[in-house]
């Protein structure tokens, strides 16, 4: 037989098992020790109904007329007779028998006591200096008769509480370990980046030292996560500064030098360093996506939120041409405005820098709560759409792209509880891409 691989299977077993092998044992050794106590009443009962009968039949013997005839008594009413006994004198004849004792199973005599053959249990006795002699006779037939019906009184209990207490195993068990069920279900529910401690406080004192190890190791690798994201922040605010200044020194050299060569390496540099002032920023959301609040307490309209970022993306006299298309109903979401913001300007931004020439980027926002953003361009293959949202995955062809931008969007998706599908080409259309970022709802404000 397997050994179950559950906890609760095995402490189930063995402890079934346990208490069956228990029970079978009391249950024999009861029927031993009873079994001895029965012998011993019925070997009283034969030796008392011999010494009641002997009396009586010296009477009868002596007060009759003719000596050495044979006397049967007959029953009273039809039953069935379990001592049965001969009277005999010192000849062996038969004076007196009850009326079911068979002659031939009594054994000569050999003096007064207890004697046993196959089949039957003697008790013989004496009396007039042994001239008179009887012997009773019980059936072993009988005493197994009894014993059966004990071992049976003692079976049958087993057999309805066996499984009546096995039940209970089980039962006690499951509930024995609830408190690790309950463990188990605080893990599983929790998503990848979720580091904080699992509650363990009604754990058993033999699993709490391991539940008290793992709650270490998450604080350990949350601490080591935190200073990692706080690392990659820190670094990215304290670029800002002297990027901005490096850039305005760019710009400064290019307007007071009449050299083109100089001019032309003042531009070049800006650009790198707005490159570099870009990438910083996605670093910066990045941080804010993997260890930031992203959720907010009160329900908002999507619409004004996204309407604002989409405004402010088109300030510009050389704005991008985006397409908006917004529902008539208020759509209630929880997720932070600062986070919708990066994701909506993160997708709108990767339509733009991979789409067709100056093809609109269509923004839409459904009723349901799913932001959709889509363009023009060439389809993309599948295996290309596996890796977009990998860490510094970018289109070789184009040099100013960071490589997060999807990165950013997929980790708020996993951690507002949302989802991210790409998909190429887009719906209703031979070619394109479109980004379908699901949005957490709500149905109304509070």
């Amino acid at each position: 037989m397997k050994w179950p691989a559950s906890l609760r299977g095995r402490l189930s077993l063995s402890l079934g098992f346990a208490l069956t092998v228990l029970w079978l044992l009391a249950a024999t050794v009861t029927s031993v020790i009873v079994r001895d106590e029965m012998d011993e009443v019925f070997d009283s009962a034969l030796r008392e109904t011999a010494e009641r009968i002997l009396p009586l039949a010296v009477t009868d013997i002596v007060g009759r007329e003719e000596q050495g005839i044979t006397q049967r008594l007959a029953p009273i009413r039809g039953h069935d007779e379990f001592f049965t006994y001969l009277v005999r004198d010192a000849e062996g004849r038969i004076l007196l028998q009850s009326h079911a004792a068979d002659p031939a199973l009594f054994p000569p005599w050999d003096g007064p006591g207890f004697r046993q053959t196959a089949t039957h249990r003697f008790y013989s006795d004496a009396a007039l200096q042994e001239t008179i002699r009887i012997t009773v006779a019980e059936p072993l037939a009988h005493r197994a008769s009894v014993a059966r019906e004990i071992q049976m009184g003692l079976g049958l209990p087993l057999l309805i509480m066996l499984p009546v207490a096995l039940a209970a195993i089980v039962l006690a068990v499951r509930f024995s370990l609830d408190p690790l069920r309950r463990f188990r279900s605080r893990l599983e529910v929790r998503s990848a980046r979720d580091l904080s401690e699992v509650p363990a406080h009604d754990l058993p004192t033999e699993i709490g030292p391991l539940a008290e190890t793992l709650n270490s190791l998450l604080v350990k690798l949350r601490e080591a996560f935190e200073a990692e994201r706080s690392f990659a922040a820190n670094a990215a605010h304290e670029l800002r500064t002297p990027l901005a200044g490096a850039i305005a020194q760019a710009q400064r050299l290019r307007s007071e030098t009449e050299d083109k060569a100089a001019i032309q390496r003042a531009v070049d540099i800006e650009e790198t360093l707005k490159r570099l002032t870009r990438r910083t920023e996605r670093l910066m959301q990045l941080a804010r996506a993997e260890g930031g609040r992203l959720q907010s307490d009160t329900p908002y309209d999507l619409r004004t939120a996204v309407r604002l970022v989409i405004d402010d993306m088109t300030r510009s006299p050389q704005s991008p041409p985006i397409a908006l298309d917004l529902p008539r109903t208020p759509v209630f979401s929880t997720i932070d405005p600062d986070a919708l913001g990066i994701v909506c300007r993160n997708l709108v931004e990767n339509a733009l820098r991979h789409g067709s020439g100056n093809d609109e980027v269509q923004l839409t926002i459904t009723p349901g709560g799913d932001l959709v953003v889509a363009n023009s361009g060439p389809v993309l293959a599948p295996d290309v759409l596996a890796h977009l949202t990998d860490r510094f995955h970018r289109d070789v062809r184009k040099a100013d792209g960071s490589g997060l931008g999807l990165t950013i969007v997929a980790a708020i998706a996993t951690r507002t509880g949302g989802r991210l599908t790409l998909a190429s080409p887009r719906a209703g259309a031979q070619d394109g891409f479109e980004a379908r970022f699901r949005l957490p709802t709500t149905t109304s404000s509070i």
